[in-house]
């Protein structure tokens, strides 16, 4: 099974100054995510853009991924703000990554084996996401260009979807998602970061699968995910900020990836040795 990270640089450049860079703890979330995917489920690729390709290849992580790093997000639409549309290079990645595939974020760890399960569906989620209206608001506040008229077409009582890990196995139907995507951001006239981006990510996904009367699978719900006995994902994407406001947790993070990369990729791990900011948590 193919999978693709992505890492589009536009949003780090909206927001900060400086080099690029990616935080210690997802550095590390990256690497047990692309060697724990070759191990148990198949192929994986980075697809970023040229200061992206450059940034990990100075690092040394060129060869973290199987099948290598592809610089494919130089030209995302100038017109689209990054500081809002934040996950657009997920969408653009995804637009020319032939189905089956499996999208999945760099903060996303999959301990288990799950290829065979994909294969039984059509589309397949990590989970789905309760209608939160802080979060998926009403259509009547998405504030949208003229002419822009796919608001009616959709049901907007069908929950969307995380899709911090997400499986598509039919190349129409992720054609008709991408491009429905695309036309939603042009059109975009607001500038919350939240609602227009996850929007465009993930309730469209869902909407879109009811639309072509496909049925969407997930794995769990959002509860699941973190009782104890749940041991096949980790997404720390809600654990982000707690981790960079409380030092002391962010080195025991740190600490104990680097453990377990030691652990099941010895031949690796020499790798990691060699990265600054990551040799503070090396204790070997």
């Amino acid at each position: 099974m193919r999978a693709f990270h992505s890492t589009w640089t536009g949003p780090f450049f909206k927001s900060q100054k400086g080099d690029f860079y990616v935080e210690d703890f997802e550095l590390l979330t990256t690497v047990l995510s692309a060697l724990k995917w070759q191990e148990l489920n198949g192929d994986i690729k980075m697809i970023t853009d040229p200061i992206g390709a450059a940034y990990y290849r100075d690092l040394g992580l060129e060869h973290l991924w199987n099948l290598g790093i592809e610089e494919r997000l130089a030209d995302i639409d100038p017109h689209l703000n990054p500081k809002v549309f934040w996950a657009a290079g997920k969408i653009y990645a995804l637009a020319e990554e032939e189905a089956p595939c499996v999208m999945m974020d760099t903060d996303f760890i999959v301990w288990n084996k799950v290829e065979e399960e994909l294969r039984k569906h059509s589309i397949a989620v990590i989970h789905k996401e309760e209608l939160q209206t802080n979060v998926y608001p009403a259509k009547e506040s998405l504030h949208m260009a003229s002419g822009y008229e796919a608001f009616s077409r959709w049901n907007w009582e069908v929950r969307p979807c995380n899709t911090a890990f997400m499986y598509i196995g039919d190349e129409d139907f992720k054609q008709f998602y991408v491009n429905e995507s695309k036309a939603f951001m042009r059109a975009a006239q607001g500038d919350d970061p939240l609602t227009y981006m996850v929007f465009a990510e993930q309730r469209l996904l869902a909407m879109c699968a009811e639309e072509k009367h496909i049925e969407l699978f997930a794995f769990a719900e959002v509860g699941e995910l973190f009782n104890e006995h749940q041991q096949c994902f980790t997404h720390i994407w809600g654990h982000k900020r707690y981790l960079r406001s409380h030092p002391e947790r962010r080195i025991a993070f740190c600490k104990r990836c680097m453990k377990r990369i030691k652990k099941d990729y010895p031949d690796f791990y020499p790798v990691l040795q060699q990265i600054e900011v990551l040799k503070v948590y090396d204790e070997s």
